[in-house]
């Protein structure tokens, strides 16, 4: 997949005529501090198109980007932020989840962020738990997966592998751009797939 133009359209808090929009929505969620603003931005070839707030856990809004005039990319608020009074904590859980299980936003894809210095948080298997249940489909990136020794990057990976269970997972870096291009191809697929096409091997769109 080539991705030749992005830009930010707008955030929102709750309800908004953009989900009424059917152009399909693959959202990126995970913690706070994760690097989802620098996973979009490495996916989109892009420097500082999204931003990321200089306070954890600060950012409420959902932010959508246009991409190729095609599809958005949506950023949603990070969770889990350990400092954040536990009454917001739970209020950006709920907008969160509003969003992928309640809202009619068309999602395609749901792109589940990971710290795999540290490996998955309990807020990171409820949300593939979820997921899961609710039949949302998903992919986990593994961001920086470069800040892990090569040394020690197999038993890292197997580590994860076996924390998250059998769901697809892509160590990614957004500093090294490692994990870019297979993550635009499961959003490739997913774009084939809800189009009706048959993605075969070698194939962009």
């Amino acid at each position: 997949m080539k991705i030749t133009s992005a830009s930010f359209v707008k955030g929102i808090r709750g309800t908004d005529a953009l989900l009424s929009d059917p152009k399909l929505e693959f959202a990126f969620v995970g913690r706070s501090n994760v690097g989802k603003s620098s996973v979009i931005n490495a996916l989109l070839g892009r420097k500082g198109l999204a931003k990321s707030s200089s306070s954890p856990g600060k950012t409420k809004e959902i932010n959508f980007f246009l991409v190729n005039d095609e599809f958005y990319f949506v950023d949603l608020p990070g969770y889990g932020y350990a400092r954040a009074p536990d009454g917001d904590k739970e209020k950006l859980v709920k907008h969160i989840m509003w969003y992928l299980f309640e809202s009619d936003a068309p999602i395609a894809l749901v792109l589940v962020l990971i710290d795999a210095h540290i490996g998955p948080t309990e807020r990171d298997f409820e949300m593939i738990s979820a997921l899961t249940e609710g039949k949302i489909p998903f992919v986990v990136l593994g961001n920086k997966f470069d800040r892990i020794n090569k040394t020690a990057r197999p038993k890292a990976l197997k580590d994860i592998l076996t924390q998250i269970g059998h769901v697809p997972f892509i160590p990614f870096s957004a500093e090294k751009k490692e994990g870019v291009s297979e993550a635009l191809k499961k959003i490739e697929e997913a774009i084939l797939t809800r189009s009706g096409n048959v993605f075969k091997e070698g194939e962009t769109l």
